[in-house]
């Protein structure tokens, strides 16, 4: 007699926004598997987990719109079941249930065990560290805190992930060991604010003691500090960034504006002499760092002054790297308050001027890289190429270093002596060289 076969589940993880979801997919595909689960990221399978984003109003769409494609693709029997997580999840759960029911069920940030007990997987507190990487092999992200206690005006992340929640220094370092010894060369530090770490565990703040440990740990090369506070900014980091070659000259600090009044608005904490003079103690401290930041426009009562103080002050700081974003109107933030008073239009003309501007500092500061030789990482090929970066540039957001695939060959995930032969506005050319 013939038996039916029963259909294998496979459980799709759909990852939307930014590292610190694609660090919580990742513990949730390695929870998956040692429970026995197949899992895969962004593949076919008939169960699928979507980690939503609830940032600002383009990721919100977003995801609403990738919800609305997953549960189409139910309703014609492509997949059998839908499961939604992350920050949209965790903020508009309610509306979420009542506009698109057809959703099995939503989860928040916070609940990764009853999510598990769904897909019919087990919590494993043992498991410090295992997870499902789905970066490139050289380089993974490691989340040292969730959430959030400083009190700026635009920003929901303390509504979807909480107050601040640092991760003890050993588990860190167990997890950095961890990747090390499945080839992980770079890790990329990961939090809503880097500088806060410790604060709530040790009652001071320890990332400079943090950066001591992980570059202990053997195999790891390159360490990348993400996401810093100006306020209260923990000097004692720069020491440890110009003294361990291991960690990168490199800072991802977002100062979101320059004018006075829009940063006491904002409720930054802090105004433009003393940011300015941060950046200058960073640039004296530690010659050749590159700073990143991220910029708001269109903020609720910027001025056209306000635009131009802040527009010339990128002009006088010279960033490597600057992103700019117009500023969404967020619920429950004490920023709603205020009336949006900002023309889209004028937030959008705006935030092109910024990155134009930007653009040509970016193509003059590339210019001075020709003919210098750069230590580079390769990330992958592309097309005719071979994708690299230098210390100075962080994975999707900056620079990156170009091969030509036609007429050398590097190993992926390898480090390379790169010459670089030519530049643009964000992107530089090499040939590798043996030194």
């Amino acid at each position: 007699m013939r038996t039916k076969s029963l259909k294998k589940n496979k459980i799709n993880v759909v990852t939307l926004g930014c590292s610190k979801n694609i660090y919580d997919s990742e513990v949730l595909m390695g929870q998956l598997k040692a429970s026995g689960k197949d899992v895969v990221h962004e593949e076919e399978g008939n169960i699928v987990v979507i980690n939503t984003c609830g940032f600002i109003n383009n990721a919100k769409e977003e995801s609403v719109n990738t919800i609305l494609e997953y549960v189409e693709k139910k309703e014609n029997g492509v997949v059998d079941k839908v499961f939604v997580t992350g920050c949209l999840s965790e903020r508009y759960k309610p509306d979420l249930e009542k506009e698109i029911p057809d959703v099995d069920q939503y989860f928040g940030t916070s609940d990764l065990p009853i999510l598990l007990k769904a897909l019919g997987a087990d919590y494993k507190h043992e498991l410090i560290g295992e997870r499902l990487t789905t970066t490139p092999k050289n380089y993974a992200y490691l989340k040292i805190a969730e959430g959030c206690d400083r009190p700026c005006s635009f920003c929901a992340i303390p509504l979807m992930r909480g107050k601040h929640k640092s991760v003890p220094v050993e588990e860190l370092i167990v997890e950095a060991e961890k990747l090390a010894a499945g080839g992980v060369k770079e890790l990329i530090l990961i939090a809503q604010d880097l500088t806060y770490y410790g604060l709530d565990l040790y009652k001071e703040r320890r990332l400079a003691h943090l950066l001591k440990e992980l570059v202990k740990v053997e195999g790891i090369e390159w360490i990348r500090l993400h996401y810093a506070f100006p306020t209260g900014f923990p000097l004692d980091v720069l020491e440890v960034m110009k003294k361990e070659p291991k960690i990168c000259n490199y800072i991802d600090i977002p100062l979101q504006h320059i004018s006075d009044s829009i940063l006491k608005s904002m409720r930054r904490g802090t105004t433009k002499e003393k940011t300015t003079k941060l950046l200058r103690e960073f640039r004296e401290r530690v010659p050749g760092m590159a700073i990143r930041t991220t910029l708001i426009v269109g903020y609720p009562g910027e001025t056209e002054e306000d635009f131009q103080t802040l527009k010339n002050w990128v002009e006088e700081m010279r960033f490597e790297r600057l992103g700019c974003f117009a500023y969404s109107h967020e619920e429950n933030t004490h920023a709603f308050s205020l009336k949006d008073d900002v023309p889209e239009e004028i937030k959008q003309q705006r935030a092109s001027e910024i990155m134009e501007l930007q653009s040509q500092i970016s193509w003059e500061l590339n210019q001075e890289k020709t003919g210098k030789t750069f230590r580079c990482i390769i990330d992958r090929k592309e097309g005719t190429y071979f994708v690299g970066r230098t210390e100075f540039d962080s994975p999707d957001v900056d620079n990156e270093v170009l091969i030509d695939a036609s007429k050398y060959y590097v190993k992926t995930g390898e480090f390379v002596n790169v010459k670089i032969t030519e530049a643009s506005d964000f992107d530089l050319y090499g040939e590798p060289v043996n030194l």
